[in-house]
């Protein structure tokens, strides 16, 4: 086997038309993941009865178990849950008219929730307790001491760890081709199967997820940089 320089380019031109789901992949299942993870980090940090406890055993569970598992089990019960509640409830609607890409949405989103209530929770311990029972005897409720005081210093000090979590979830998009969801992996191997020259085209797909990887880190070190402005006081 001789390596063809010359098919790494016609791969990755051929793998452009799949970025955008690759990013949508990622975009969908981060921003879901996001509110998932904060909201689980909340009931956890603020030992809400019941809870407290439901969001544990999901961050321990998603945590201790592989992403493709997740998919695996969102793709095969998905549809079940859907069917039964279209015939329950006389929809005239079933699972086969759901998109695949949605099963990898729901996967992707539950996935990273776990993950991100992590991320939220360690930027919520960052921050001084001070912090709060200044909000509050200022006349803040609590919901309000944290939306304007406490989460946006959180997310701030969460961001380096976030900025993996996007990136975690970028690369993790590829098992979206298990279920027929065409991303960058997929077409790669759709690409190689044409004329078997499968390592140009994964070299291919690699230096895309290369450059997509060093676009989202230097997206953040922006946003850090700005975050840091604010914090000393700073002109954007």
């Amino acid at each position: 086997m001789k390596l063809d320089p010359s098919f790494i380019w016609t791969a990755f031109v051929g793998l452009l038309p799949a970025i955008p789901t690759t990013l949508i992949l990622t975009l969908v299942s981060v921003t879901c993941g996001f509110v998932i993870g904060t909201g689980t980090a909340l009931a956890r940090m603020y030992r809400i009865p019941v809870l407290a406890q439901i969001a544990s055993g999901y961050v321990t569970f998603i945590r201790g178990t592989p992403m493709l598992v997740h998919l695996l089990l969102i793709y095969f019960s998905l549809p079940l849950l859907i069917d039964a509640l279209s015939a329950q409830f006389d929809l005239g609607w079933n699972s086969a008219k759901v998109p695949m890409i949605a099963f990898a949405f729901v996967s992707f989103s539950i996935t990273a929730g776990a993950y991100m209530s992590e991320v939220v929770r360690s930027g919520l311990m960052a921050i001084d307790r001070g912090q709060m029972e200044a909000a509050l005897s200022v006349g803040m409720t609590v919901p309000q001491a944290i939306r304007r005081i406490v989460f946006p210093q959180a997310v701030a000090a969460a961001l380096p760890n976030l900025t993996n979590s996007v990136i975690g979830m970028l690369h993790g998009s590829t098992l979206a081709f298990t279920v027929s969801v065409v991303d960058l992996n997929a077409k790669a191997q759709i690409v190689a199967s044409t004329n078997w020259k499968y390592f140009e085209a994964y070299l291919a797909a690699a230096i895309i997820f290369w450059g997509l990887t060093i676009a989202i880190e230097r997206i953040a070190a922006a946003i850090e940089r700005r975050i840091s402005l604010y914090s000393r006081g700073g002109v954007a």
